[in-house]
């Protein structure tokens, strides 16, 4: 006996990955839980530091990356998904780790431009980025266009300083991700954790833009699940408006957000009444209980902060598909899990320690 999150259906109508298992009154295992995987989603996964949210995250990549048919990709800005690659408990996970990746400026629409290097659109300076972005696609080009535009020297120069600040940050290149680099078979974890914010979202605005635009226009047949870690750095960047749509028009072409955050009091509203899958560990503050709280369904009859679970590993999940709401522990990890925080006691020498 099992059930499957996120359909009305048994096990057996389509493919779905191993989440977990109930969790019993008293503190036991019940029977198996699943994720649907046939279709579409919005997945929101929230925890405070520690009690397994990154974990959870890992566990559901295993299962999209043994599963045909899907294309998952993984933002991550921790670095704590490259043990995907390692070797497996059982059947293997296949994972491409993409360290250093680089994303075409011409993925990125004017708007977009103006906001990832901090410039007003409606000023002299903005607007001339803008010109340059609409018509041309890379950062060269973009610097020519603006050197040869009708504007003050001052200005010009503002411009093109500012895309040399872009260019700075070496993940802007021509012949940058593709939609058949990022749709394989396999999950592709782009490690993007040692970047900063700005080109850490322009890279996670490409992706997800690549990804959705490749859907709609057939280039790609893979359904895309694109997992983020520490989501609310996304949401509160330039990446937004691609999250967005995902979220909000993703279903018909079959792209899937799985969002994972500590901080869903940051997360934008649609973030979370969009989400039809809400897997829910451990959370403490008042403004991210409030977040919870305010897009509480109208079928769950107790206050999630009451349902909230108090160890690590354990959930409390609300499925939209079937407006029910689960007690749940999630399973062990196939692979090691990289998102531990470093302690103190495995790097001391002690004393009869030869340095």
């Amino acid at each position: 006996m099992s059930f499957v999150l996120g359909r009305d259906t048994d096990l057996e109508s389509g493919p779905a990955g191993r989440l977990g298992t109930y969790r019993a009154l008293d503190g036991s295992d019940g029977v198996a839980l699943y994720l649907d995987l046939d279709e579409p989603h919005a997945v929101l996964v929230v925890g405070k530091r520690g009690y397994g949210k990154s974990y959870t995250l890992g566990v559901i990549a295993e299962t999209l990356a043994r599963t045909g048919g899907l294309a998952p990709v993984i933002v991550d800005p921790m670095g704590a998904f490259r043990t995907l690659a390692e070797a497996a408990d059982g059947e293997p996970v296949p994972a491409e780790i993409v360290g250093e990746p680089t994303v075409s400026p011409a993925t990125l629409d004017p708007r977009s431009w103006c906001e990832l290097v901090g410039l007003e659109p409606e000023s002299a300076t903005g607007g001339l980025l803008w010109q340059a972005a609409s018509s041309e696609t890379t950062i060269d080009d973009m610097c020519e266009a603006i050197e040869a535009a009708n504007a003050s020297q001052a200005e010009r120069r503002a411009a093109i300083n500012h895309l040399e600040l872009a260019r700075s940050w070496e993940v802007f290149d021509p012949d940058g991700l593709s939609a058949a680099d990022i749709a394989g078979p396999e999950v592709t974890v782009f490690d993007v954790a040692g970047l900063d914010d700005a080109p850490m979202n322009a890279v996670c605005r490409a992706i997800a833009e690549t990804l959705y635009r490749a859907r709609v226009t057939g280039r790609i047949e893979r359904l895309p699940w694109l997992l983020l870690d520490e989501a609310h750095a996304f949401f509160d960047g330039v990446a937004e408006p691609a999250l967005r749509t995902i979220l909000t028009r993703g279903r018909a072409p079959g792209v899937t957000l799985v969002a994972a955050t500590q901080r869903p009091s940051a997360v934008p509203p649609v973030g979370i009444s969009q989400s039809d899958v809400l897997v829910a560990h451990r959370l403490t503050a008042g403004d991210d209980l409030d977040a919870l709280e305010s897009a509480q369904p109208t079928y769950v009859d107790e206050s999630l902060a009451n349902r909230l679970p108090e160890r690590p590993g354990e959930v409390v999940i609300v499925d939209d598909a079937t407006e029910t709401v689960h007690a749940a522990r999630i399973r062990e990890r196939d692979t090691p899990h990289g998102g531990a925080s470093p302690r103190a006691s495995e790097t001391a020498v002690r004393p009869d320690t030869e340095v």
